[in-house]
């Protein structure tokens, strides 16, 4: 295997999936083959472990799951396995097709939260697709979902905990030793939570970035990139004052303030994996 460095990528949802583009698995094809074509370049330098958000996708499968009422809904945390699979396939198919060299190996990944977590009592996470104001409040009333606002629309929201433990870990390794491009942490990771008799799922989402940000410093990677459809990140984003950052040190991102839902988890996670990196 060559002596490449490893660069571990977090593809946004939203990057799959842009803003205000219907849900449609045509349109995610051509938005995931844009994507595969500049992460086949990137592996000619690094060693790439590509992690997925899924916010959209999670969304459409809860909808999708509560339209049928013979049945009870599935929890979040299987609609996320299953949008792993998902995604997972359209990514490693679009992959495979630039790198039929390569072995191409999609995990399901879980990744261990806490159950007492603040962050179930305070839903921020943004999933599914945008609605009026209107739509918003007769979903919330017909199913009992969360929805805040999205810019000038409105998402549903739910909890998204601090991810902990990456429980397949020791298989990342593996695979990354065997140099194959590996795409796990889908979704940020199937939410379960370790009791007396195993592991459990929870009703979350855990956000894609933080959760690149851990696998980054669990397998030792030399760097991570966080792709998303915004050209820059922000400080007083919306405002007359909103000024893009260049460069920045992590003690002055935690002195900022940014969208919980949105923005806000990227920085988190730069600045913690840059202070890990300094450790």
């Amino acid at each position: 295997m060559e002596n490449k460095r490893t660069l571990v990528v977090a593809l946004g949802g939203n990057a799959l999936l842009k803003r205000g583009e219907p849900l449609e698995a045509d349109i995610q094809r051509k938005n995931i083959e844009l994507a595969a074509r500049t992460i086949a370049q990137l592996t000619r330098q690094w060693r790439v472990v590509l992690v997925h958000g899924n916010g959209p996708q999670v969304g459409l499968l809860a909808l999708q799951n509560s339209a049928y009422a013979n049945v009870t809904p599935y929890p979040l945390d299987i609609l996320g396995a299953e949008s792993q699979g998902m995604i997972g396939y359209m990514l490693q198919q679009a992959l495979k097709n630039h790198l039929p060299e390569r072995e191409i190996s999609v995990l399901l990944t879980q990744v261990e939260v806490d159950a007492n977590d603040p962050a179930f009592l305070n839903p921020t996470k943004y999933i599914g697709p945008i609605y009026d104001e209107a739509q918003a409040r007769a979903l919330q009333a017909e199913k009992g979902w969360v929805f805040k606002a999205d810019g000038n629309a409105f998402r549903r929201v739910v909890p998204s905990p601090q991810p902990k433990r990456i429980v397949e870990n020791d298989a990342i390794r593996a695979l990354i030793s065997r140099d194959h491009l590996v795409i796990c942490n889908g979704g940020g990771g199937v939410p379960v939570v370790e009791k007396a008799d195993g592991y459990h799922g929870i009703e979350a989402v855990i956000d894609k970035d933080l959760s690149a940000a851990l696998l980054a410093s669990q397998i030792h990677a030399d760097a991570l990139l966080i792709l998303t459809d915004a050209d820059a990140v922000y400080l007083d984003w919306g405002k007359p004052t909103q000024r893009p950052l260049a460069q920045v040190t992590p003690e002055l991102l935690r002195e900022m303030q940014f969208d919980a839902g949105s923005m806000g988890p990227k920085v988190t996670a730069c600045a913690e994996f840059v202070s890990h990196c300094r450790g």
